[in-house]
């Protein structure tokens, strides 16, 4: 990715009818690059919900250099559980039988990628991650109403009756489900930023809170290139939130000093950044733990 092109104005698109065409037209902006896509996605996004949305793409094709065009979603919940052993839904033979609790982009989604049980009976709970196709016969996405948060992202429950697949190579698991959860922390901690960073353009916010945002950019692009399964690339998700933290502040007086509706849109989707906080805890515990870091005693 060339910084040059997107440390510059860059022109918003508005808020579209259809989320696969704006998501299209990302795509065609140049962002093949997953970093490259959830900075320009960010930018390029009306709302936070649509930032949120890119930098989500991002971690897909992140997880899946061979990812398809068109929007993706990784669905894995099912009865708000994730582990393996809860999971229900089988891979019989290539095909597919269940059901999951969360497609984002709903039926504007193209593709998905579905954890699935595959071990023999009396082994271990074992998944394989499995594509499909939304216009497979046998797919059927369920769009739900909105949620309080990203609420321009629609979202749907799914389910699969005999559905043909393609088994992805490796550990559904640890290959996929696992590093995932750290890719789209990242990557739509990014597309935030870049939304904002934008936004700072347009309203000349101070060099300094301008400086700093790149400044978070420039190290999540670091991150960017570490495996994300290895605790050294967790300990550094959690520098960089760290750094987004001692950020807010600055951001929310700008904000607030600005145009209102920018400061409505933020204070309705931020709590998005929040909702994998636990987990973040947890990973920053064990990379603390492995390079020696003193102990987290009290978090807010």
């Amino acid at each position: 990715m060339s910084w040059h092109t997107v440390l510059g104005p860059i022109e918003r698109l508005p808020q579209p009818a259809q989320l696969d065409d704006w998501f299209g037209e990302i795509l065609a902006n140049g962002g093949g690059d997953p970093f490259e896509l959830a900075v320009r996605g960010g930018r390029q996004a009306a709302t936070p919900g649509l930032a949120f949305l890119a930098g989500y793409q991002a971690a897909l094709r992140r997880l899946w250099p061979s990812a398809p065009a068109g929007i993706g979603a990784l669905c894995a919940t099912e009865q708000r559980k994730l582990r393996p052993a809860d999971m229900q839904t089988r891979l019989d033979r290539l095909t597919l039988t269940g059901s999951k609790d969360f497609v984002i982009a709903g039926s504007a989604a193209a593709w998905l990628l579905v954890p699935a049980r595959d071990e023999a009976p009396g082994e271990p709970a074992r998944l394989s991650l499995c594509v499909v196709g939304c216009g497979d016969r046998g797919v059927t996405i369920e769009d739900r109403p909105p949620l309080p948060l990203v609420p321009d992202i629609v979202h749907g429950r799914l389910r699969l009756e005999r559905v043909p697949c393609q088994r992805l190579a490796g550990d559904g698991w640890d290959d996929y489900v696992k590093p995932f959860r750290t890719l789209e922390d990242l990557y739509v901690l990014v597309a935030m930023v870049s939304w904002l960073y934008g936004i700072a353009l347009e309203c000349a916010w101070p060099q300094a809170l301008q400086l700093r945002l790149i400044g978070l950019l420039a190290a999540a692009a670091e991150v960017s290139r570490q495996p994300p399964a290895e605790v050294s690339t967790q300990l550094l998700l959690a520098a960089l939130d760290a750094q987004w933290a001692a950020t807010l502040p600055a951001l929310d007086t700008a904000l607030d000093e600005g145009p209102g509706h920018w400061a409505e849109l933020w204070q309705r989707d931020r709590g998005i950044l929040q909702l994998a906080r636990q987990a973040q805890a947890k990973r920053l515990d064990k990379a603390a733990a492995a390079f020696a870091l003193t102990p987290q005693r009290d978090r807010d």
